[in-house]
């Protein structure tokens, strides 16, 4: 007997030991199924996530480049000092933007004077070219349409010894190399072609590559070459590039994408007077490109004595987007140069006026005009610190040109921001 109630105690209670151990083994399932779930939903939510940037980059890599860069907004909207434009690049990071166009444009040219499909009138080339629009920026393009052969501007231009050229860039795919060639040259006598390797008599040449900068001065009477390169910020296919290059005296500097890329003390002979402008694409190893939006300026104004005893500062050195109120970051040697001014003389009060061409309707230009007034005063505000008291802003919109505007440099002319002395 008391083995038979050994048995059935032992029975029961390895029974009820079964049952306790499957309840916890049901425990443990329903927690470690609930974690599964849980990862399976976090995991779904993590690759939607990253398909919804990657998406977003692929549609507009623009804004990737932006963000890659590590460059910030700007809080230059007009009539705000705290709203920063997504994607808009900082300011105070183009400190290395350190020209100043002057007061005078001695060329612009747009080709919006040209028929589309047209070779510009302006022109004259020894193989072929055409004015084209571009579905990724406005305006119209000369598109050097071969790879090789060379594009003369056709009249002369009196480049002083300080200068500014800036321009508009689409490099095409293709050749790995040179998306454009810029020569400005001088010569004793005007010749509409001059073919040479080198035209002229001196001259400067520019090789915009997509592997390279190189610079190259020369001169008829010395067989060396006064040569420079760099890799810095190269241009990229298929994107707006904007070029500026800043020639004083003898020293050559290059700049894009927010920084100086070459600065060359000594690039340009002694005494070389260039009076002529050319493009050039080199044989078997150029792309070919877009090209428009050429500006050249006098450069570095003395701010100074223009604003202290001339009472007057006419700028070509603030840039706007077109129909845009939004300073860009290119401003920012200008904008220095006129907040030292203030800064050295606190006593200063001054007037910011707006000014555009007539393209467009009145009424709208005439806003414009303001809003891009306030946008100054904000920007010398919020990176420069000038007290906002000092500073009042007005805006005349096309009623005030300084020249007809009938060509593109007469309504580059009259498109300015005014720093008028008030106290």
């Amino acid at each position: 007997m008391k083995q038979l109630l050994t048995l059935l105690l032992m029975t029961a209670f390895m029974a009820i030991t079964g049952e306790a151990t499957a309840q916890i083994d049901v425990l443990k399932k329903i927690k470690n199924k609930t974690n599964q779930r849980l990862e399976r939903k976090i995991d779904k939510t993590i690759d939607q996530g990253l398909d919804s940037v990657e998406n977003a980059m692929k549609t507009n890599p623009s804004e990737s480049n932006k963000n890659n860069t590590g460059q910030k907004g700007v809080n230059t909207k007009a009539g705000s000092d705290t709203t920063t434009p997504q994607g808009q690049q900082e300011l105070q990071s183009f400190s290395k933007y350190d020209f100043v166009p002057g007061d005078n444009v001695l060329l612009y040219e747009d080709f919006s004077q040209d028929a589309i499909g047209d070779f510009p009138a302006l022109w004259t080339t020894d193989k072929s070219g055409e004015v084209n629009t571009v579905n990724i920026a406005p305006g119209n393009w000369f598109n050097l349409n071969t790879t090789e052969g060379n594009w003369w501007f056709t009249k002369d231009i009196e480049f002083p010894q300080n200068f500014i050229i800036e321009l508009d860039l689409i490099p095409k795919k293709g050749a790995p190399r040179y998306a454009l060639g810029l020569i400005l040259y001088g010569e004793d006598k005007h010749s509409e072609m001059d073919k040479n390797n080198e035209p002229g008599k001196c001259g400067l040449e520019i090789a915009i590559a997509k592997t390279l900068w190189q610079t190259k001065g020369y001169i008829k009477t010395s067989p060396e070459k006064i040569t420079g390169s760099s890799n810095l910020n190269l241009v990229v296919p298929e994107q707006v590039n904007h070029v500026i290059i800043w020639v004083q005296n003898r020293r050559v500097r290059i700049y894009t994408k927010g920084a100086k890329v070459l600065d060359v003390p000594t690039n340009i002979y002694e005494g070389s007077k260039l009076t002529r402008l050319a493009f050039r694409l080199y044989r078997g190893a150029s792309s070919g490109s877009y090209v428009s939006n050429i500006k050249i300026t006098t450069a570095s104004p003395d701010m100074r004595s223009k604003l202290l005893t001339e009472g007057k500062i006419v700028s070509y050195g603030i840039y706007f987007d077109v129909n845009k109120d939004v300073v860009k970051p290119e401003s920012y040697g200008t904008l220095k140069g006129i907040a030292d001014v203030l800064n050295e003389n606190v006593d200063v009060k001054i007037k910011i006026v707006g000014h555009t061409d007539t393209d467009g309707n009145d009424a709208s230009n005439l806003d414009l005009s303001k809003r891009r007034a306030l946008a100054v005063k904000n920007e010398l505000v919020k990176t420069f610190g000038i007290d906002a008291s000092r500073i009042e802003t007005d805006g005349m919109g096309e009623t005030q040109p300084v020249a007809p505007n009938t060509t593109p440099s007469n309504k580059a002319l009259n498109r300015r921001v005014e720093f008028i002395k008030i106290k």
